[in-house]
């Protein structure tokens, strides 16, 4: 039975429903702390090994696509109730952006808030700043049911651009990349040369594949292939 009796002050006992029960059993405060090594630890790329910085400006002259990691950013998965005005409003207070309807992403500047599924976003900050973005998120949202994790070590984003991106994601996805399919500011996650990730369009010219840092050579190796026939060039 969840009704019972649990000890209450001076030694007595209080006679308690199931939700008070879960509450008083089960409500843990988070552990929230810096993550990210502060005491000289190297942090590496998931593609250091292949020093893309060697690689740049030694592509083909003016390639029909670029590749930029964009790595070692801060990224955050967010959970709560969508439909709940004060779980929005305080997303918007802490991050100034507004929270986004399904499949979309929103861009400011370098910080990016998408569209997961129907009570999960993902958060993607600058370097170095996903704790100060959690607590920022805790205190603005308060006692709201929530959950926020920190993911920075297990994923990355690969940015492509040029004008011939998209015949490339033609190549690797049978998810539609027409303009009229995929515009601006549109996030899915799909299948992409066998394997999932999520596809973002960001810009006109410019998309950015979020992956798993495990899957991160694979990804390398598939989109020199896939780009050849146009030229493919790295930007630092």
């Amino acid at each position: 039975m969840w009704g019972g009796e649990l000890a209450g002050k001076g030694g007595g006992t209080a006679s308690t429903g199931p939700t008070e029960f879960r509450n008083r059993c089960f409500m843990t405060a988070a552990n929230v702390y810096q993550q990210r090594p502060t005491n000289g630890a190297k942090a590496e790329s998931s593609l250091h090994h292949a020093d893309l910085a060697s690689l740049v400006g030694k592509g083909r002259k003016n390639a029909g696509v670029t590749v930029r990691e964009k790595k070692l950013l801060g990224h955050l998965t967010i959970r709560g109730d969508g439909h709940d005005a004060a779980f929005a409003a305080g997303v918007h207070k802490a991050l100034g952006i507004e929270l986004p309807g399904a499949l979309t992403v929103i861009v400011k500047g370098e910080t990016s808030l998408q569209w997961m599924g129907p009570d999960e976003w993902l958060l993607i900050v600058p370097t170095g700043e996903e704790f100060a973005a959690e607590q920022k998120l805790r205190k603005a949202l308060g006692d709201l049911h929530i959950q926020i994790v920190n993911v920075s070590g297990g994923q990355q984003i690969l940015e492509l651009s040029g004008p011939n991106v998209r015949q490339v994601l033609m190549k690797s996805t049978s998810y539609d990349v027409h303009p009229n399919n995929f515009p601006v500011g549109k996030a899915v996650g799909t299948v992409f040369a066998k394997s999932q990730l999520v596809i973002r369009h960001t810009a006109e010219d410019t998309w950015e594949l979020l992956i798993r840092r495990s899957f991160s050579d694979y990804w390398w190796l598939w989109l020199q292939d896939a780009s050849a026939e146009y030229g493919l060039s790295v930007q630092a």
